[in-house]
């Protein structure tokens, strides 16, 4: 008898030698994944409530590639999903390469999830490819790269694909020195609610770490707030109910933790921890905008592997800005194997006064502190 794609990966996770365990789920999962089905519709007059499933900064270990990663995702598939979003990071930012295997191993995880699947990529993924201990690559030309396996085509990842608009002009910084259409960034409309994923990153977004690129960051930081405006001013046409971003990095907010982001003058929106600020004027930016549009605003972002729904976001007097949420994803506890391999499940509901409602999600089969009954 032929085995189903999970049964599949539970006999591979069995297996004796670990190499084999982590290269042959990626295959299963491409392969056996059905033909993906396009869906070119724009739901957005939906006045239906939906789910959504975040997820990000994993995997970062053997045990999570070959385990938690398809737990995560045959979790989620039990679930009626309008769509998915990975926040970046395909791995752990030391002592793993930035090789085409990986990149594999992403879309088939991408691939295997049912509802649409996006992603925005992480510094792991491209900015940090350039230490020596991932391989000593260019990061440029794997940020490219990137853009050639997740983003060569205007839909999304997933069994069944989602059309986005895709920022196509030629506004970031090439690998071969021209410029590119910063392809990665993608915006699209649901049940009245609008989306859109922005290359923010982590390592100071650019501007520190192994070799620090001003030039790139400069473009790209430009693209991206371009492209914020962009958001929001679809979602002023499309009379949005509220809009979401999906970034990679935590680009602090304030000053109440210099352990997971950069610290901030909240009201300034300044960097005071004499690090390379990459985020202060995309933040002031984002905050005008923010306060402009009056309805519900969320920023998902990973980095700091933190889970938390909070609103650090202060207006220039110090007041908290009612109308904005970040909200950071699961990521990786390498300490603890699996056990911050989990997703956060979004109920949108654009006739509901904050539109969002999140829910942590504890996998059954990743529950390792205490271990499901």
């Amino acid at each position: 008898m032929a085995l189903g794609l999970w049964d599949s990966l539970e006999w591979l996770r069995r297996l004796k030698r670990p190499a084999t365990a982590l290269a042959l789920p990626v295959i299963l999962l491409a392969v056996l994944a059905p033909a993906a089905a396009r869906d070119d519709r724009d739901d957005q007059d939906d006045d239906d409530a939906y789910v959504i499933g975040l997820w990000g900064d994993l995997p970062y270990s053997t045990a999570q590639a070959t385990t938690g990663v398809p737990n995560l995702i045959a979790d989620m598939n039990t679930n009626r999903l309008k769509f998915t979003v990975h926040d970046g990071d395909l791995k752990a930012g030391s002592n793993s390469a930035c090789d085409a295997a990986l990149y594999q191993q992403a879309l088939g995880y991408f691939n295997a999830l049912k509802a649409p699947a996006m992603f925005t990529p992480g510094d792991n993924d491209w900015v940090d490819c350039d230490r020596a201990s991932n391989g000593g690559y260019n990061s440029l030309e794997r940020l490219d790269y990137e853009r050639k396996v997740f983003f060569s085509t205007p839909f999304s990842l997933g069994q069944r694909q989602m059309r986005q608009e895709v920022q196509t002009a030629a506004l970031c910084l090439g690998s071969n020195g021209g410029m590119v259409p910063c392809v990665e960034n993608r915006r699209w409309t649901v049940g009245g609610v609008t989306y859109a994923t922005l290359n923010v990153q982590g390592s100071c977004n650019n501007l520190c770490d192994t070799n620090p690129d001003p030039k790139e960051w400069a473009a790209r930081n430009a693209a991206n707030i371009a492209w914020m405006h962009e958001a929001f001013l679809t979602a002023r046409i499309r009379d949005s109910a509220a809009v979401m971003f999906i970034t990679q990095a935590d680009p602090g907010w304030d000053l109440s933790d210099g352990t997971r982001a950069p610290l901030r003058d909240p009201k300034t929106l300044v960097e005071t921890d004499g690090q390379p600020d990459g985020f202060a004027d995309f933040l002031s930016a984002l905050r005008d905008e923010v306060i402009a549009f009056r309805r519900p605003v969320a920023y998902v972002h990973g980095d700091s592997h933190y889970f938390r729904v909070d609103q650090p976001f202060l207006d220039s007097t110090g007041k908290r800005l009612e109308n904005f949420t970040r909200v950071e994803t699961f990521g990786d506890n390498q300490a603890n194997g699996n056990n911050d391999v989990r997703w956060l499940k979004v109920t949108v509901d654009r006739r509901s006064r904050d539109v969002f409602s999140y829910q942590a999600v504890n996998v059954p089969a990743n529950r390792t502190a205490v271990p499901a009954p």
